[in-house]
């Protein structure tokens, strides 16, 4: 998918002056990015409130994040929303949570499917309000036959029980007869990526982290074997598209040897 000069060039002619554009290149953005949002609740107690008005502030950033890739031509988005720990959290807070995932997909589903954004949800909606299940499925549906960027919202996900749930469907087709002893040999590490969440979507290029965490956080630990990774102390609501330029800039200098020389 090609970047939109018009957009990028609004960008550029307001960009700090500590971005450096001439290190920026724009036919070298990264196909996948994926996104660790963190960071909401400090920056609420920063303010002296509670972590809802965190959370609520720190849909701006979502808003910069999913308008800025598509404008620079990324094709797939993964935002780590909520995670299966995450339901840990007090029961207000995941309300606050919930609500919030509904009223701001209900509102913003428009825009994205006018610009072309084609949304997908991995981890299990299965356990999500009613309400909130029922608006992912509805954007789903609604935006499946758009060619343009791939926005993949994980909620109720974690890595560990994604890979799980693969295991175990290729233990239930071994027990039907499905898949004999030939094919059970011939599973390879591609085969295998086939019966994850993330089915036909490729492996993120980039994996953006706010708020200064070195760490993973049960999020795609199949799929980020040979992701570049650019923390940032940035807490999520401050996150905008200058912060997300900054990471691709990162990201360009690297040299993806994957392994070789």
């Amino acid at each position: 998918m090609a970047f939109n000069q018009e957009k990028l060039q609004q960008l550029i002619e307001q960009v700090p002056a500590d971005v450096d554009l001439q290190a920026f290149d724009p036919l070298r953005v990264p196909q996948h990015i994926a996104v660790i949002m963190d960071g909401n609740g400090r920056w609420a107690q920063l303010r002296g409130e509670n972590r809802a008005f965190g959370h609520k502030a720190g849909i701006k950033g979502v808003r910069a994040l999913i308008r800025t890739s598509n404008d620079l031509g990324v094709r797939y988005l993964t935002i780590y929303s909520f995670s299966t720990e995450n339901w840990n959290r007090p029961v207000s807070e995941v309300k606050t949570l919930m609500t919030l995932f509904a009223n701001t997909m209900a509102a913003e589903l428009a825009s994205m499917d006018a610009e072309g954004v084609r949304i997908r949800v991995i981890g299990d909606m299965s356990k999500l309000p009613r309400r909130t299940r029922v608006t992912f499925e509805d954007a789903i549906a609604k935006t499946a036959g758009n060619e343009g960027m791939t926005l993949v919202i994980a909620v109720n996900y974690g890595a560990r029980q994604e890979i799980v749930r693969a295991v175990q469907a290729i233990a239930r087709k071994a027990a039907s007869g499905e898949l004999d002893a030939t094919g059970i040999e011939a599973l390879d590490d591609v085969a295998f990526a086939n019966y994850l969440d993330t089915k036909q979507i490729p492996d993120p290029d980039l994996l953006i982290r706010t708020s200064g965490e070195y760490r993973i956080s049960n999020f795609l630990l199949y799929q980020i074997a040979y992701t570049e990774m650019y923390i940032t102390p940035t807490l999520w609501p401050d996150f905008d598209e200058y912060e997300l330029l900054r990471a691709i800039i990162a990201y360009q200098q690297r040299n993806r040897r994957f392994g070789g020389i």
